[in-house]
């Protein structure tokens, strides 16, 4: 039996510093560690802070996940100081998170994963007036000329003459595992481009409606996001129509590019319908409330538990049984590293014993990885779109069945198919139809409150701290792009005395817990997972790539007064 030690690191087009190591055993993945290697934060920076203002600090945990930061914890904060969010702020807020959602997926597709699947130098052979008839046969898209296509190949062609690859550089083109024709290379490609201009026009509704992207402004009990229609300092007509604009064309790409290139490029890859899967239990705190935030009733996404793949049974979420454990992790707590704590008893105490760089083997260590690892009732859970979409459909949401049975259909598979890589993938694309169409709907319900003369964005009637009571508690719950977000504070005489983050990535990327349990990332590499070339292992890219890490956001541990804890240099 042919056995071989593989490591990724970095991994490439992801948010932050990730390894991957696996065991191969005759052309399959037998073992897996996955190690965030990047020691940063925000989290402890938090205590003795104004809870108002915590928003503003935890947004920075990530350049990238910054608008859902931000929504969890003034969640946190209004439901430990019971404040109310007028409906006109929940749905500026469903606005912004969803357009971040739709946005935040289709970047992901076109330039953090397309190239896991599409072969851009193979794209050089394609015929243009060939690739011009497939994508006419998928979409009334109008840039489907062979003119257009021409002119993107030869922009690509310059590309690879002057030996500069630029945005496509050190891929692992040629590889035997791409199985697209060079048409649907080159349409991909010319997608790929065309998405870098439109998420950029699209994110203005952030500027619009919080100032700036990223990092947009939020409040304390709503948004401040004044309406005053005749006024051009606010959101006046102009503005609205302007949102109104962006929304169409979001909607118009992801239905005419983005949903159709999904599916045809996951035509050529059903074989990933049965690799991949992981631990088979999927978590879903809930997201985009239809009323008040606290009524986890009104959701569209619903929350829910499922084990084991069992579709038949959606178990309730209770965040008390959320614990995070630090076998595996760099951190030590006070009672034991082998206890389980829920986030309002959380401890961050950094705890470095890894190996020098440059790094041996992180396997051969008990500890070897900067993220903790969260267990829900005692069980790994996978966090993300394909959870979301999972619950969905066995909670009988009508639009996530509709959208998940035209997906299965179309690339002829039964629903088994969504417990895998390739159903990863697919689902982030059914959650993006269905947030497209939803941004229309939020849209619409704003303007006729508008009309009806409601403009209140914000609740400042508990603002004052001498009203609060000395010591107050609360949780808050979002459903980001990448998964279930949990922010937990503590407030005791005004200030922050504990706040504790547990985020997508900490959930899909935590390492083994005290019962050996792999968590979602190495389950996932060992479920059915090939590895046909071990020095170019781009099935690896394909698995990770499909949960979208963002490691910034799992390790955010700072000293609370700025200091350096702890130095890593990279040899």
């Amino acid at each position: 039996m042919a056995r071989t030690k593989v490591v990724v690191d970095p991994i490439t087009r992801i948010e932050g510093h990730l390894r991957i190591e696996v065991q191969a055993e005759d052309g399959r993945i037998a073992d897996a560690w996955a190690s965030s290697t990047q020691f940063r934060g925000i989290e402890l920076i938090m205590q003795g802070r104004d809870p108002r203002d915590a928003w503003a600090f935890t947004q920075r945990i990530c350049g990238v996940c910054t608008v859902v930061h931000a929504i969890a914890s003034c969640r946190a904060v209004e439901d430990a100081l019971d404040i109310e969010v007028p409906r006109n702020g929940t749905i500026i807020r469903n606005l912004i998170h969803g357009m971040q959602t739709v946005q935040d997926h289709v970047i992901h597709f076109y330039h953090l994963h397309a190239l896991d699947w599409v072969d851009v130098v193979s794209a050089l052979d394609a015929d243009p007036a060939a690739t011009s008839a497939l994508a006419k046969q998928l979409s009334p898209w109008p840039n489907n000329s062979d003119t257009y296509f021409q002119e993107i190949k030869d922009r690509l062609a310059k590309f690879v003459s002057s030996g500069q690859l630029g945005i496509f550089t050190n891929g692992y083109w040629g590889h035997p595992a791409y199985n697209l024709p060079p048409e649907a290379n080159l349409m991909a490609v010319a997608h790929y481009l065309e998405a870098l201009d439109w998420q950029r026009d699209v994110i203005r509704l952030h500027t619009i409606f919080g100032g700036k992207n990223p990092h947009p402004n939020f409040l304390v009990g709503g948004m401040a996001s004044a309406i005053n229609l005749s006024d051009t300092a606010t959101i006046n007509a102009e503005r609205l129509t302007d949102i109104h604009d962006m929304i169409r064309r979001a909607r118009r790409f992801v239905e005419q590019v983005y949903w159709p290139d999904l599916l045809a490029v996951a035509s050529f890859y059903k074989d990933w319908a049965a690799i991949g899967g992981g631990t088979g239990n999927y978590l879903a705190v809930g997201e985009f409330p239809a009323g008040d935030a606290k009524d986890y009733d009104s959701l569209y996404f619903p929350r829910g538990i499922i084990v084991d793949k069992n579709l038949n049974e959606v178990l309730p979420y209770d965040h008390e049984k959320v614990a995070e454990y630090v076998t595996s992790s760099w951190y030590e707590y006070s009672v034991g590293d082998d206890a389980g704590l829920h986030p309002w008893e959380g401890e961050t105490k950094a705890k470095y014993t890894g190996p020098a760089p440059p790094w041996e083997y992180l396997q051969d260590h008990d500890k070897y990885s900067w993220m903790k690892s969260p267990r829900y009732d005692e069980m790994p859970m996978e966090v993300g779109p394909l959870s979301r979409m999972l619950v969905a459909f066995a909670s009988g949401h009508d639009d996530a069945r509709e959208v998940i049975t035209e997906a299965l259909g179309r690339l002829n598979v039964g629903a088994g198919a969504l417990f895998s890589t390739l159903g990863r993938t697919a689902a982030r694309g059914v959650e993006t139809r269905l947030l497209a169409m939803k941004l229309e709907e939020w849209y619409d319900e704003l303007v006729g409150r508008i009309r009806t003369g409601d403009v209140a964005t914000f609740n400042t009637d508990k603002w004052d701290p001498e009203t609060w009571p000395s010591t107050a508690q609360g949780y808050g719950y979002l459903d980001a792009a990448r998964g279930a977000l949990g922010h937990w504070i503590q407030i005791q005489d005004g200030k922050i005395s504990r706040y504790q983050c547990v985020v997508p990535s900490t959930w899909n990327c935590s390492p083994r817990d005290p019962q050996g349990q792999m968590g979602p990332y190495e389950a996932a590499l060992v479920d059915n997972h090939p590895l046909v070339d071990p020095e170019r292992p781009i099935e690896i890219l394909r698995t990770i790539h499909s949960f979208d890490p963002c490691m910034a956001c799992g390790v955010h541990v700072l000293d609370a007064k700025g200091d350096l804890v702890t130095e890593v240099k990279v040899q």
